[in-house]
């Protein structure tokens, strides 16, 4: 005999009908007020304010037609809300209509072309996730001034509340100035604020004269810039030097002219610093007096345990910066004479080692490993650094001489194969050298449109692409600051290769500020950029991603 099970429904093959009764019956018995659900509840006793249901809302409207569904995937206080706007706790069984204002979902609704028209990109604020200040290394509290950033940046991209048009289709006479300005290192002070921007002749002059960078070798159809990982970008380019061996010997001939001529006038303290790029790793060599070492400094990143072992062969005196051992930096100074005596006693002691398996007769049944996959079981901590921030390396003094000799006469400085094979590497300068070729930042102001809590409001921007140095990325924005009235913010794109340029290496002596004023005055830089490029870095193996100038002052986070 069955038993009979309350709620248990014979019909139970069509469970449609069921719910239609269960329907039909509430409808009869006159539908009660729609309980809160548990999130809306505790967002009520919270006190945030919240929109109404789709039908309350007809109904407060006398019964129109059904409103849009709410979007389930849209956060409950989805209502614009001003700042200074206290939170108010609406009764539970009346909510507010909602106004004219936009709501997270309503936005989805209007055509893509009227929030962002096609061919504007859209300012930093919503092409780039919000980052909190746990997730962030590096957070400051206010400064007037910017840490010093050694790394290279692809791209800047500057937002403001106040238009950028003055960047813009610059006269023919502006951009003829502003590169006389820059080949004659012309110092332009301006006004901490300018009226209108748009007419100051000496704004645009400067601003043409700050994207002036220079580059070896150029070639017009091919980007240069940046070289890591750079194969997908050259594929398919016109490159006549890959077969050709002649070529190639003229190319890296020329190279090596240009190589020189930019360090001896870094030597001389002509050149404030350069960089290096080949398809493998960045260099970065500094005047001394810069980052606070009295003596000319290289920095390579990222490097590998055979390039480490060539330069030791050299003769090239350098340290590991980032790898400690002992409590002291790993010196890495020995010669090639020393390392193969290291090398031959390693192999005895290995050898050794395996003498008690003869002892107990057993040497021909068991397999010994062999010495080389030993040598690389000892060393696996050098291996595992490798084309790792960590692999640093820093080179100074005479020694940067002997890495120069050395860079001219390695052969794996060029890629064999690949797009890039027989190209030599890139140098970038912020100063002329011999075989340079003067190349221009690209610059371009957008307007588009951010959420407001009246709506829609402009929002100004300015980018610039490129491979931006140091001293373009002080230039410009000491330029905004006057231009922008002490008012923008900055989403800055960093060649991650390099952003382990900004640690401080070991300061041999700090040298004074007017000193090094004095021996660096002919280097082609601001002073200000030069005051700035002489501090010690602080950013570690980071760098600078986000800047925001408020009333004069910076607050950055890297």
């Amino acid at each position: 005999m069955a038993l009979s099970v309350p709620g248990y429904s014979p019909s139970f093959k069509r469970p449609p009908e069921t719910l239609r009764l269960r329907r039909k019956r509430a409808r009869s018995r006159g539908a009660p007020s729609r309980p809160e659900p548990a999130p809306r509840r505790a967002a009520l006793e919270a006190g945030l304010p919240l929109r109404p249901f789709p039908a309350a809302a007809a109904a407060g409207r006398g019964g129109g037609p059904a409103a849009a569904p709410r979007n389930p995937f849209a956060r409950l206080d989805n209502r614009p809300r001003a700042a200074a706007e206290p939170p108010e706790e609406p009764a539970r069984g009346q909510q507010e209509a909602p106004g004219p204002l936009l709501g997270a979902n309503q936005e989805n609704d209007l055509p893509r072309e009227e929030k962002f028209p096609e061919g504007t990109a859209a300012p930093e604020s919503l092409q780039t996730p919000h980052v909190s200040s746990s997730e962030s290394d590096i957070l400051s509290s206010g400064s007037t001034e910017l840490p010093v950033d050694w790394s290279i940046k692809t791209r800047l991209l500057f937002t403001s509340s106040q238009p950028f048009t003055w960047a813009d289709h610059l006269k023919a006479q502006e951009e003829a100035q502003g590169v006389v300005q820059h080949c004659r290192a012309t110092e332009v002070t301006l006004p901490p604020s300018i009226q209108d921007p748009k007419l100051c002749t000496e704004l645009r002059c400067a601003f043409q004269q700050s994207l002036v960078y220079w580059l070896h070798p150029a070639f017009p159809w091919l980007p240069l810039f940046p070289r890591i990982g750079a194969d997908r970008k050259m594929a398919g380019k016109a490159s006549p030097w890959s077969a050709d061996e002649a070529l190639q010997d003229i190319l890296m001939s020329d190279w090596s002219v240009s190589f020189t001529s930019l360090y001896n006038l870094l030597k001389t303290k002509l050149c404030p610093y350069f960089y290096v790029c080949t398809y493998q790793f960045t260099i970065l060599f500094r005047a001394a007096g810069l980052a606070g070492n009295d003596v000319i400094t290289a920095l390579i990143s990222p490097t590998t345990r055979g390039l480490r072992e060539a330069m030791k062969n050299e003769g090239i005196e350098f340290s590991l910066p980032l790898i400690k051992e002992n409590g002291q930096e790993k010196k890495a100074s020995r010669t090639s004479l020393g390392h193969e005596e290291e090398q031959a006693m390693s192999d005895e002691d290995e050898e050794e080692s395996f003498s008690w398996l003869e002892e107990m007769g057993v040497q021909d049944k068991i397999k010994k490993p062999d010495i080389l996959s030993i040598r690389l079981r000892k060393e696996k901590h050098e291996v595992q650094m490798d084309h790792r921030p960590e692999s640093v390396v820093l080179v100074k003094g005479m020694n940067t001489f002997t890495l120069l000799n050395f860079l001219i006469n390695c052969k794996s400085l060029i890629a064999t194969s690949g797009p890039q094979a027989g190209l030599p590497p890139t140098l970038l300068s912020p100063i002329a050298f011999r075989g340079a070729t003067m190349q221009m930042l690209k610059a371009r102001s957008v307007n588009v449109k951010t959420q407001a809590l009246s709506g829609y409001k402009d929002q100004f921007s300015l980018e610039i692409t490129g491979p931006v140095m140091p001293h373009s990325l002080h230039s410009v924005t000491m330029l905004l600051k006057s231009s922008q009235s002490g008012s923008f913010s900055a989403g800055l794109y960093t060649h991650e290769p390099t952003a382990v340029f900004n640690i401080c290496p070991p300061v041999t002596e700090v040298q004074d500020k007017e000193t090094v004023h004095e021996e660096l005055a002919n280097c082609g830089l601001h002073p200000k950029t030069l005051d700035q490029l002489s501090q010690t870095p602080v950013l570690g193996k980071s760098s600078l991603r986000h800047v925001k100038m408020s009333d004069y002052i910076y607050n950055w986070r890297s």
